[in-house]
């Protein structure tokens, strides 16, 4: 993917004055059936009356034929789903720069520095996301980077957002949407929201694939109005 992006980025086709930031879940079909069992293991059966001996005692999962034993499950507007997470930075057209999956029971605000890294944000670039990136750890790492702070702002326990900060959050809505559009691609496309493997790894790796080949679809596209003259277009700041 970084080969194919450093090419796209020799046509001048990506945006780097704004990269925005999301998760999304990829389901997986082999999940448990049953509550996990447990089952207790000794190597000193013949004296499990000794301190020692209750000591090296263990209990472990009995891991089920056919599960996915490294998804998790997580609640989604009060529905469990097994699955996993595709944290994803794309640039202002949308275009993936990086990606990360992770089991599904990963805070999507984990992430958020790694993919900035990974995308190699420059100084001065301004990414948008959701609230539920908004922390005091997230705004002092951007500041400390010379990065634009997009992120929206969440009420506090007796500390509602002002009016100003509600308009803000709906500016950001706004310009954020180039992200939930990639997901929406991706599902319609691929029919990225059903994992067909096992494991995080290649979890991972489908994930990349679909972001190289949702790239390389949209780049014709992009490259021709890259070629035509701009219109003016009004600009907000966040």
């Amino acid at each position: 993917m970084e080969q194919i992006n450093h090419q796209i980025q020799r046509l001048n086709v990506t945006v780097a004055n704004g990269c925005h930031v999301d998760a999304s879940i990829t389901h997986s079909p082999r999940k448990p059936k049953t509550r996990t069992a447990y089952e207790v293991v000794s190597d000193r059966e013949e004296r499990d009356d000794e301190t020692d001996a209750q000591t090296s005692m263990r209990v472990i999962a009995v891991t089920q034929p056919g599960v996915d034993i490294e998804a998790r499950w997580v609640s989604i507007r009060g529905q469990s789903v097994f699955c996993y997470k595709q944290h994803t930075l794309v640039d202002h057209n949308g275009l993936v720069m990086a990606v990360e999956t992770t089991a599904a029971n990963c805070h999507d605000s984990k992430l958020l520095l790694t993919l900035l890294d990974k995308a190699e944000i420059v100084p001065g670039t301004r990414v948008h996301a959701d609230k539920a990136y908004c922390s005091q750890k997230h705004r002092e790492a951007l500041k400390s980077r010379g990065i634009k702070n997009g992120i929206q702002d969440k009420a506090l326990k007796n500390k509602p957002l002002t009016a100003r900060q509600i308009q803000r959050n709906r500016l950001i809505t706004q310009a954020r949407y180039v992200v939930e559009r990639t997901f929406g691609s991706q599902t319609r496309w691929f029919g990225s929201k059903i994992l067909r493997y096992y494991g995080r790894a290649k979890a991972h790796a489908w994930h990349i694939l679909q972001a190289m080949a949702y790239n390389l679809k949209r780049l014709p596209r992009l490259y021709v109005e890259r070629l035509l003259p701009r219109q003016p277009q009004a600009s907000c700041v966040f």
